[in-house]
């Protein structure tokens, strides 16, 4: 209990303002997630899981840190919807997790796939923003909607293993580190940062894997004469 006091209350003093330790400890539970989904690790999505309910208590804001710290409540959305889809992506894993060490192959999704991940993107961005500004989210409110559902898909593309998933993440760092540099959540920023760098080369790694893919084909009756 003493620990788990430490862990909620402890801050690290940065200049003039304070980081939470719990927000950096998050942090590094996504990191390593990330690193071990760019090698197709089962352990990814616990590691994660526990990285969220940690940064799900940091972006609750004045819920949880006091009257100055900011509500985000796109990202303490996320948080919770990671922990959903990264069950889903756990057990998907787990079921497909053959002899060797990849928990699952790489693949591209469909053209009618890419086009509905585009149009939930925007969609989705466009409906959640009133809502998050009615809740009291931080302007501006659209970046908050846009990398909750950007993360929301990103999550679920590496779920299915499709390669794109990386560039969605791009696509919500892009939005989301300003954000959190604005909102004064200085280590996820920064994570963020880091973070845009490591989703291109997870791209190219997920990318190769595909194209080093043995093709597999099936036989439907044994050919009588390699017997």
């Amino acid at each position: 209990m003493d620990f788990l006091r430490w862990l909620f209350e402890a801050q690290i003093p940065v200049g003039s303002s304070s980081l939470l330790v719990r927000e950096l400890v998050g942090n590094i539970f996504g990191l390593l997630s990330a690193f071990g989904g760019m090698r197709r690790k089962v352990w990814a999505w616990p590691v994660g899981i526990l990285g969220n309910l940690l940064l799900l208590t940091v972006f609750l804001g004045s819920m949880f840190g006091g009257a100055d710290t900011a509500t985000l409540l796109g990202q303490a959305g996320r948080q919770i919807m990671f922990i959903a889809v990264s069950i889903y992506g756990w057990r998907r894993w787990q079921q497909s997790k053959t002899n060797g060490e990849d928990a699952v192959t790489p693949q591209w999704a469909t053209g009618r796939q890419r086009i509905g991940l585009v149009t939930i993107m925007l969609l989705g961005t466009v409906a959640l923003t009133p809502v998050f500004a009615r809740l009291g989210s931080y302007e501006p409110v659209w970046a908050d909607a846009w990398t909750f559902v950007g993360s929301l898909l990103a999550t679920y593309g590496m779920a299915k293993g499709w390669v794109e998933f990386w560039l969605i993440w791009v696509a919500v760092d892009i939005v989301g580190v300003p954000l959190l540099f604005s909102t004064g959540y200085y280590a996820t920023a920064f994570m963020y940062l880091f973070y845009g760098g490591f989703t291109l080369a997870g791209f190219f790694v997920w990318w190769k894997a595909k194209r080093d893919e043995k093709p597999q084909v099936e036989v439907m009756m044994p050919d009588p004469r390699t017997r």
